[in-house]
């Protein structure tokens, strides 16, 4: 069995109970490559788990007449060795709680494309989209680090000052790549466009929208760009900038899942490592629930997504849905689970679920702590959410997601999960700050797990983090049995960094607790357990 378009023409797959697309694969490419109307940029795994199968089962449903385009992210290993040598297939293994899994090919992407201007075929091929009038959806899943044109110190990103200088001709900078495109657009006609943002990151298109007005502004600054750029990046019924909420588990490729489509037949198989430490492979392997929650700007008009299971609303409702996500429901507990899970040595986010005490913690962390700050959305339920976290995501035995992908970056996501939080807690009269356990003991945790020493005394590499050098400083040269007031003063100043922990820990009142509970846990190895097993 093989994954391309002649290959799954074999009666070899709908034997082995595959479900394959229903519609005419070279039909389709046809009629998308003459006038598009979804082009997508950074086509990784949540792209081809979630957004990618919900364009096929519109098609399948009759919802939809036209595929989606897939542009790669930072190098070109995605597109031409996974992309390209099965002619854009690709397999979608859903992996269900109850133990059974599904196996989807998944046709509806009909064309893929390099982000490289040094390309002139795919570059041009770019530029001949985003010229078509029948464009509606640019949609984005590069990860957050990807809108930004400076770094934490200030510094331009790599290749966004010399794009600023040469202007929208060829760009090397990703999102210099972006407002070259759209300057394209806006050159043919001003034509509208909806800029999607579906990265799992806080008012995700204000991020695109701040990136891209940041080039057109320059832009016209220099005058390296026509005139009227500017105003018609901030034009929303032109081009809009809608905030997104997307949440399914997708995590890297799994070898057991690789063998159980291996004893299937199927060849080809091999994974391979992007320049940004991704793993792929010609399958994903994800969970079944997923949500995406849109605000509904489209100033060129949309597919049928509600039909399709995706929520259209306002700007009001996403907000409220992310924060209910993000801040409370299931981000801040994955947090929690990664760091416990790093230090108690678990490679596996479901086997934590069966600690006793990892799971009262969650509990504690999500019910009592979180859901009293949480504001409804109205069209999902908070606690319906967290139930079906607690009960049904996280514990599904049959998901390979660790708590070493979760560690990533966790800098960058303690301010939102649980930052919030405390602010909450902070403004309302009722609610005392000074009730949380789980929350300050997650910080605790964090520094804990700067140490890079597990609760048995063993070294482990901490997970990628782009202030992870600086926070480590906080800790160096502190070990398991040091004094826990050295320890402790080791530490306070990194406990007013706010831009880390959404507030001031000391002007908040949790630093205190943060330090006993940091103390404890460097007291000597079995520490942590005996914290966790000890916080009520």
């Amino acid at each position: 069995m093989t994954l391309t378009r002649e290959g799954i023409k074999s009666p070899d797959w709908q034997s082995k109970a595959w479900t394959l697309p229903s519609f005419d694969i070279d039909k389709l490419g046809e009629s998308t490559r003459a006038e598009p109307n979804w082009i997508h940029f950074g086509a990784g795994n949540i792209f081809r788990s979630f957004i990618s199968p919900v364009v096929q089962d519109m098609i399948d449903r009759g919802l939809a007449d036209k595929g989606i385009i897939a542009v790669g992210g930072r190098d070109s290993s995605l597109v031409e060795g996974v992309y390209r040598p099965h002619d854009n297939l690709s397999i979608l293994v859903t992996l269900k709680s109850d133990g059974s899994i599904k196996k989807s090919v998944i046709g509806s992407v009909v064309e893929s494309l390099t982000a490289d201007s040094d390309n002139e075929k795919d570059w041009a091929r770019l530029l001949e989209v985003f010229r078509t009038p029948s464009l509606q959806i640019v949609s984005f899943t590069i990860t957050e680090k990807g809108y930004l044109l400076r770094n934490a110190s200030g510094s331009p990103m790599p290749g966004v000052q010399e794009d600023f200088a040469a202007g929208p001709v060829l760009p090397k900078s990703y999102m210099g790549k972006i407002a070259t495109l759209l300057h394209e657009r806006f050159l043919h006609g001003q034509l509208p466009v909806a800029m999607v943002n579906m990265d799992n990151c806080s008012h995700n298109g204000d991020k695109l929208h701040a990136a891209v007005n940041g080039f057109a502004s320059e832009w016209e600054r220099l005058g390296v760009c026509k005139p009227g750029f500017l105003s018609y990046v901030n034009d929303r019924s032109k081009v809009s900038f809608p905030w997104t909420m997307i949440d399914k588990i997708t995590p890297r490729p799994d070898a057991k899942i690789e063998k159980t489509l291996a004893d299937d037949g199927l060849e080809g198989l091999e994974s391979i490592v992007t320049s940004t430490k991704t793993y792929v492979a010609p399958f994903v392997n994800a969970e079944e629930c997923q949500y995406l929650v849109m605000e509904d700007a489209f100033p060129n008009g949309r597919p049928a997504l509600e039909k399709a299971g995706i929520y259209l609303t306002n700007r009001e409702t996403v907000d409220k849905v992310e924060k209910m996500k993000v801040c409370t429901c299931l981000n801040p507990l994955h947090t929690f689970l990664a760091l416990s899970g790093c230090l108690l040595g678990y490679t596996l986010i479901a086997d934590e679920m069966k600690d006793k005490d990892l799971l009262r913690l969650v509990k504690r962390l999500g019910y009592d702590e979180g859901l009293p700050v949480v504001t409804d959305p109205g069209i999902i339920s908070p606690r319906d959410f967290i139930d079906e976290v607690v009960n049904v995501r996280i514990p599904n035995p049959f998901l390979p997601d660790s708590p070493q992908r979760i560690a990533c970056d966790t800098s960058q996501k303690i301010p939102i999960r649980f930052g919030e939080t405390i602010k909450g807690y902070l403004a309302r009269k009722d609610l005392d700050v000074g009730s949380l356990r789980v929350v300050p003991l997650t910080f605790a945790l964090w520094l804990r797990y700067l140490m890079a020493v597990d609760d048995e005394g063993r070294t482990f590499e901490p997970s990628p983090d782009p202030l992870l050098d600086e926070a480590r400083s906080y800790v160096k040269g502190l070990t398991l049995g040091c004094n826990g007031e050295d320890a402790v003063k080791s530490v306070e100043p990194l406990l007013h960094r706010a831009d880390i922990f959404g507030v001031d820990l000391e002007e908040s009142g949790l630093a205190e607790q943060v330090k006993v509970f940091f103390s404890l846990m460097i007291s000597c190895p079995g520490a942590v357990r005996e914290t966790l097993k000890n916080t009520r």
